[in-house]
C-alpha cells in the first residue's frame, strides 16, 4: 500500500472527512483491521482565507507548494489536495514536487461520465463557481457547468463560510441548498456536483432526483485506489 499524502486543513472539517472516508475506503477493499496509509500537513486555514479574500493566489500557491513538497520529502508516494477551491492553484503544487497529484476534478469528471451525464450543476464556494479553473477543466472532459444565479451563488458561499466550515449545520441552510439544487435541475441540470468539500455535510447524494457527485468521497476513493494499486500507475484517476 502507497503513502497517500494529504495536503488538508482548508477547513479541517473537511480534512476530517478525507481522513475517515480514506480509512473506511482501505477497510472495504482489504477488510479485517487494515487502514490507510496517510501522511497529513494541515495547513491554518485562516491564512489561506485571508489570501483567498484578496485575490492573492500566487501568494496561496507558493504556500501550499511548499507544503506539497514536503509531503512529498518525507516520504508521500502521492498527494491529494482536501480541498476543491485551492485546485486553482493546482498547477504550482503539482509542478513543485516529483511525485502524482491526483486532481479533484479529473476524479469527479470520471465519475459523471460513468454516470452518463454530460450536463452538471456545480455548487461551490464563490470562487469554484464564477472562475472557470473548475468549469474549464470539466469542459475538458466534455461535461456542460451550469452554476446558480448570482443571489444564489452568495448564498452557497455564505453557508460555506459562516457555518460548515466551523462545523454547523443548519437545516434552513439545508432547505435553502435544495431550492437552489431545484432551480439548477429546471435549467436544465442532469446532475449536482458537490464542488465543496464541506457541502457534503450538509447534503447527501440521496436528497436529489438525479445523480448527485460527492466530490469529496470521489476523490478519496480514486486516490486510495491508487494507493492500492488497483488503478494503472499512468492514470490519474
Amino acid at each position: 500500500m502507497q503513502l497517500i499524502g494529504m495536503l488538508g486543513g482548508m477547513s479541517w472539517q473537511s480534512t476530517l472527512e478525507y481522513y475517515r472516508l480514506a480509512n473506511l475506503r482501505v477497510g472495504e477493499v482489504l477488510g479485517g483491521v487494515h487502514s490507510a496509509r496517510i501522511l497529513l500537513d494541515s495547513v491554518d486555514f485562516a491564512e489561506i482565507e485571508e489570501l483567498q479574500r484578496h485575490g492573492e493566489w500566487s501568494r496561496a500557491g507558493d504556500l501550499l507548494a511548499a507544503r506539497g513538497r514536503a509531503l512529498a520529502t518525507a516520504g508521500a508516494d502521492l498527494l491529494i489536495l482536501c480541498t476543491n477551491t485551492m485546485h486553482l492553484v493546482f498547477d504550482r503544487i503539482a509542478e513543485a514536487v516529483d511525485k502524482p497529484v491526483l486532481h479533484i476534478v479529473d476524479a469527479t469528471a470520471a465519475a459523471v461520465r460513468r454516470a452518463g451525464v454530460f450536463r452538471v450543476g456545480l455548487l461551490g464556494t464563490a470562487f469554484t463557481m464564477e472562475q472557470p479553473f473548475y468549469r474549464d477543466r470539466l469542459a475538458a472532459h466534455g461535461i456542460e457547468t451550469l452554476i446558480p444565479g448570482a443571489e444564489d451563488r452568495h448564498t452557497v458561499h455564505r453557508v460555506i463560510y459562516d457555518e460548515l466550515v466551523r462545523g454547523i449545520v443548519d437545516e434552513q441552510s439545508r432547505l435553502a441548498y435544495r431550492d437552489i439544487i431545484d432551480r439548477l435541475l429546471r435549467d436544465g441540470a442532469e446532475g449536482i456536483i458537490l464542488g465543496c468539500t464541506e457541502i457534503e455535510l450538509l447534503i447527501s447524494p440521496g436528497e436529489s432526483p438525479v445523480p448527485v457527485f460527492a466530490s469529496t468521497q470521489i476523490h478519496v476513493a480514486a486516490a486510495v485506489d491508487r494507493a492500492l494499486g488497483l488503478t494503472p500507475p499512468g492514470r490519474l484517476p
